[in-house]
């Protein structure tokens, strides 16, 4: 099998091998998680603001 018919995956599973990855996938792999850090931290955010709203309309 050549090397170009090798499939590198497109997503960081925690735990996976990084000893074979150049500085530029790992830099890559660093994007994506800050990318989804960003994304829970957005969510965490939306909850409260949900919870916020709804202790305020069942405040008396």
């Amino acid at each position: 099998m050549d090397d170009e018919e090798v499939s590198k995956p497109k997503r960081h599973e925690v735990g996976m091998p990084i000893d074979t990855m150049s500085v530029e996938e790992l830099s890559e792999r660093i994007g994506l998680l800050e990318a989804e850090i960003a994304r829970l931290r957005t969510a965490i955010e939306a909850r409260g603001a949900t919870r916020k709203a709804a202790n305020a309309v069942f405040k008396f």
